[in-house]
């Protein structure tokens, strides 16, 4: 099945509001008339609003780095779904591995967080991804699958429409480090035989599933061109707007 590559930048914890605008403007004008892959840009929360207005008008779509389950209430630094579609998100990542390791997320908090996103009617990128140790310790495939069981617990079929799984090795994550591309296939393969078996294989054909690790220019034609990579969730060389529009247009 045909897929069209998805390919997100996520900022992190970078860009001020002016820099943001200007960032955001230099990719929409570079990417005008380019329609072979969607985009989207998830800056940092008090940037969200500056990248909605200078998205606007354009096919790139507005995402957030998180979400929390809860509606409202006592959860200091947290943001909900309706906070976030307020302010004009299409998108949330939910379960990135820095949130993993550096906040305490689990596999049961991701859950929660991906159900939150796609009951609001947000697209959801949730991801995966063995650490170092892990890999070295042949545990990657054991990893993954618990990772993504536990992120589909209790989903509806109908949600999967709005699902994107990012693989992202973690020791690949910002160390200048890249799973190879038949590394990454084998994952991304495993991942779609998961989705298979919890979803179908019509709605599991129909899932992107993104690779994110030191994706740059030079490394995302070959990493893109593999089977069951859709796309890539980038990190640092989104703060580039030329960077990451070769690496969508490699998509492309």
């Amino acid at each position: 099945m045909a897929r069209k590559p998805f390919i997100a930048g996520n900022w992190k914890m970078n860009t001020t509001p002016a820099e943001a605008k200007a960032l955001a403007e230099g990719v929409v004008g570079q990417l005008k008339g380019f329609a072979a892959a969607d985009v989207a840009l998830c800056p940092p929360f008090v940037c969200l609003e500056t990248v909605r207005g200078a998205v606007q008008g354009s096919p790139v779509l507005l995402g957030a780095q998180n979400i929390h389950w809860e509606a409202s209430g006592a959860y200091t630094g947290e943001v909900s779904a309706a906070m976030l579609k307020a302010v004009g998100c299409q998108v949330a990542i939910v379960g990135h591995s820095e949130r993993r390791q550096f906040f305490g997320e689990t596999d049961e908090s991701v859950r929660k967080r991906l159900g939150a996103a796609l009951a609001a009617g947000l697209q959801a990128i949730v991801c995966v991804g063995e650490t170092l140790a892990e890999r070295e310790g042949g545990q990657t495939k054991a990893v993954v699958e618990r990772q993504v069981r536990a992120a589909l617990q209790g989903l509806e079929p109908a949600a999967a429409e709005r699902l994107t799984v990012a693989y992202e090795p973690v020791w690949a994550i910002g160390t200048g480090r890249v799973a190879t591309p038949a590394q990454a296939q084998e994952v991304h393969a495993q991942i779609r035989g998961l989705l298979a078996e919890r979803f179908g294989g019509g709605a599991a054909g129909a899932i992107r599933i993104q690779y994110g690790g030191s994706v740059k220019p030079d490394n995302a034609k070959e990493l893109l061109g593999q089977p069951d990579i859709d796309g890539a969730l980038v990190g640092g060389a989104s703060l580039k707007a030329g960077d990451f529009v070769a690496i969508v247009k490699a998509a492309g």
